[in-house]
């Protein structure tokens, strides 16, 4: 997937469900930072929804076919595909990863898909999956990121927001090959001039996996990793998974209440953080449709660039 330093990037896009229905304001700064960063992003719209874990729970082989045509749509276009769902990642490579070690198993499920006249290929030259996050890093590159950089998020102590999908298992999702993939979202705030924070949460489950089951512990472990990023002094978090997004935005004034304290700390898509330090005003970026202002991002960059 690397491309030479300069050279315009393309690649099948798989934006999910959630980016074009729940988080729409996730699909559109993909699209202008995408613009920006000078990757042609090919759509997959015939593409279906990855199920997220919960169809395979119940499932397993619809849950691998669904996952295999998407594969094998993205493997027409000849390129590598890229998601902006990280929860999505998890599943499309618990999927993959089944697909690729039993031939029969995945000629078994590429019969589902002949009528369409695709097939998925293991190891077909030139197709990997990987979230808009390990593309940043591992193939855009951060000193090419960092010179497009014309709003730097100086003074913004922002706290990344990893969820569970882009982290475990490891031996799933590349570690092997990539063992900083937990650290991506630190390196990424600090290329656009930013200051990571650490705090308990960054790393844990954000709670949206139970929330239908078990509310009041959903919203609690949400309301908590927000507290704990607000005591180390966050201005914001910001996540690759617009699940997490959900729960930590949507859900916040609910979980507030849960853990009783304030909370009021916004949440951004990993695009709308790019899109910012690469000049975008907040409103084009759709930060004005979140549940959890960001006001304050506004307010703390707009202090910045007055200062300088």
């Amino acid at each position: 997937m690397s491309a030479a330093a300069g050279k315009p990037m393309k690649l099948a896009y798989w934006p999910g469900c959630v980016s074009r229905g729940f988080t729409p304001e996730l699909h559109g700064s993909m699209a202008l930072v995408a613009d920006r960063l000078e990757i042609e992003l090919v759509t997959l719209d015939r593409a279906n929804c990855s199920g997220a874990g919960v169809i395979a729970e119940h499932n397993q082989e619809l849950a691998d076919t669904l996952n295999a045509r998407t594969f094998a749509l993205a493997q027409e276009t000849g390129l590598a595909m890229m998601n902006i769902c990280s929860t999505c990642q998890g599943a499309q490579s618990e999927c993959q990863e089944r697909l690729d070690a039993d031939s029969a198993y995945r000629a078994h499920i590429n019969e589902a898909l002949a009528d369409e006249g695709i097939s998925y290929e293991k190891d077909k030259a030139g197709f990997e999956n990987k979230n808009f996050l390990w593309v940043l890093v591992e193939d855009y590159g951060l000193e090419r990121l960092r010179a497009l950089v014309t709003r730097p998020l100086s003074g913004l102590r922002v706290g990344p927001f990893y969820g569970c999908y882009v982290i475990r298992p490891r031996h799933r999702i590349g570690y092997e090959e990539h063992p900083e993939r937990d650290l991506y979202l630190e390196y990424v705030i600090e290329a656009l001039g930013g200051e990571p924070v650490e705090y308990d949460g960054a790393r844990k489950c954000c709670g949206f996996p139970v929330i239908t089951m078990n509310r009041d512990t959903s919203l609690r472990q949400a309301g908590t990793h927000v507290g704990d990023a607000l005591d180390q002094g966050a201005d914001c978090l910001v996540t690759p998974c617009p699940l997490c997004h959900l729960n930590l935005d949507m859900q916040q004034p609910e979980a507030a209440k849960v853990v009783n304290r304030d909370l009021g700390l916004g949440i951004l898509h990993l695009p709308q953080l790019v899109g910012l330090a690469l000049g975008f005003e907040p409103k084009q970026l759709g930060m004005n449709t979140h549940i959890a202002s960001t006001r304050w991002v506004e307010e703390r960059l707009g202090s910045q660039t007055a200062a300088a």
